[in-house]
């Protein structure tokens, strides 16, 4: 499983990578957790506001940081 980070590196960014690192190991599973800082990458997701999650190729969220218990969803 692939969880791609969007986001510039703000303090939401950072929080949002904290959550889902901590989900992912909560729920003991094997991911690749990505940041992505790069805009025209973040931008070919159709992401205008980040931070973004990405699980596998499909955006989760975007625009406001997720709560431990929707990670856990998206990756169980």
């Amino acid at each position: 499983m692939k969880i791609e980070i969007l986001g510039s590196g703000c303090a939401k960014c950072k929080k949002t990578k904290e959550i889902v690192e901590q989900a992912v190991a909560e729920a003991g599973i094997d991911a690749e957790i990505v940041k992505v800082e790069d805009m025209d990458t973040i931008l070919s997701y159709g992401v205008m506001l980040t931070p973004g999650v990405v699980v596998d190729g499909d955006v989760k969220i975007a625009g406001k940081v997720p709560s431990v218990d929707n990670v856990r969803k998206w990756i169980a």
